[in-house]
C-alpha cells in the first residue's frame, strides 16, 4: 500500500516551496503558518516572510510590532510571536533536542522539523495524516508523510472522499463510504476574535488612546502580548529581547 501511495505521490505531489528545503528555520516558519490557515494563503505570505527574515537569526533580531505588522491576515496572531519567541531561543541556545520547548510547538510541529529538516524517523500526524491511516487501517512509514498529506488534502476527503481517484482504493476498507459533515468552527462573524482582530489591527496601524478601543479585546491582546498599555495610549510591543552579533 504504501509503494501505490510514494508512486502516486511521485506523480501528483503539490509543489510546495517548503519541500524544497532542509531548513529547520524555513520549516518551521510554514508549519507554523499552515496551522489554521490554507495552503493557498500561506504560499505567498511564506515567501515574503523569508525574503524579509530569510535567516532563525534575522528573525530573532525583529521587533515584535514588525512580525505582528507582518503577520496580520494570517488569523492567530499570537503564533507570529510565538514563532518570534522561537527564533529567539533557538538563536541563543541553538535548536533543542526536544522541539516541543519551543515557543508554540506542539508534538505535532516538533514531529514535522524532525521529519522534514533532520531526518527523524517521526510521523507527524496530522488531520488528513490521521485520517488516511484510519480508513486504510495501514501503518505507513515516516518516509510517507508528505504524501500521506496530499492524499488527504486532495483525494481521501473529510466528507466524500474521492474513491476513484485513489491510489489505495482496491485495497482500502473504507472505500466507497460517506461520512457525516465535521462540526464547523464558531463563526467569525460577531465573534470574540473578530473584536480581537479588529482591535490589533487598529493598533497596528498606530497607537490608539485606550478610551477610543474595545477595552476588553484589548486586555485579552495584552495577556497574548501582542499590545502593550502605557498611560492609557495602547501600541504594539517594540522591545527586541535578541541582539544578534
Amino acid at each position: 500500500m504504501e509503494a501505490a501511495l510514494l508512486a502516486w505521490f511521485a506523480a501528483h505531489g503539490r509543489d510546495l516551496p517548503w519541500r524544497s528545503t532542509r531548513d529547520p528555520y524555513a520549516i518551521l516558519v510554514s508549519e507554523v503558518m499552515l496551522q489554521q490557515t490554507q495552503v493557498e494563503r500561506v504560499v505567498p505570505r511564506y515567501l515574503e516572510w523569508l525574503e524579509r527574515w530569510p535567516t532563525v537569526f534575522a528573525l530573532a533580531g525583529a521587533s515584535p510590532a514588525d512580525v505582528i505588522r507582518a503577520w496580520q491576515g494570517l488569523g492567530y496572531n499570537r503564533r507570529g510571536v510565538n514563532l518570534l519567541r522561537a527564533a529567539q531561543q533557538v538563536a541563543r541556545d541553538g535548536w533543542p533536542r526536544d522541539l516541543t520547548a519551543l515557543a508554540g510547538v506542539g508534538p505535532y510541529t516538533a514531529a514535522a522539523v524532525q521529519n522534514f529538516a533532520f531526518g527523524e524517523a517521526v510521523l507527524p500526524e496530522d488531520t488528513n495524516v490521521r485520517r488516511v491511516r484510519e480508513r486504510t487501517e495501514h501503518e505507513f512509514s515516516p518516509a510517507a508523510a508528505q504524501a500521506l498529506m496530499d492524499l488527504g488534502a486532495t483525494i481521501c476527503l473529510a466528507r466524500i472522499p474521492r474513491c476513484g481517484a485513489c491510489p489505495l482504493a482496491t485495497t482500502c476498507p473504507s472505500r466507497g463510504r460517506r461520512y457525516e459533515p465535521l462540526r464547523k468552527q464558531s463563526r467569525f462573524e460577531g465573534s470574540f476574535r473578530q473584536r480581537r482582530a479588529t482591535t490589533l489591527r487598529l493598533v497596528a496601524a498606530g497607537e490608539r488612546p485606550l478610551a477610543e478601543l474595545d477595552r476588553e479585546a484589548v486586555q485579552s491582546l495584552a495577556r497574548d502580548g501582542l499590545v502593550r498599555i502605557d498611560a492609557d495610549v495602547v501600541a504594539l510591543p517594540t522591545k527586541k529581547a535578541f541582539k544578534p552579533d
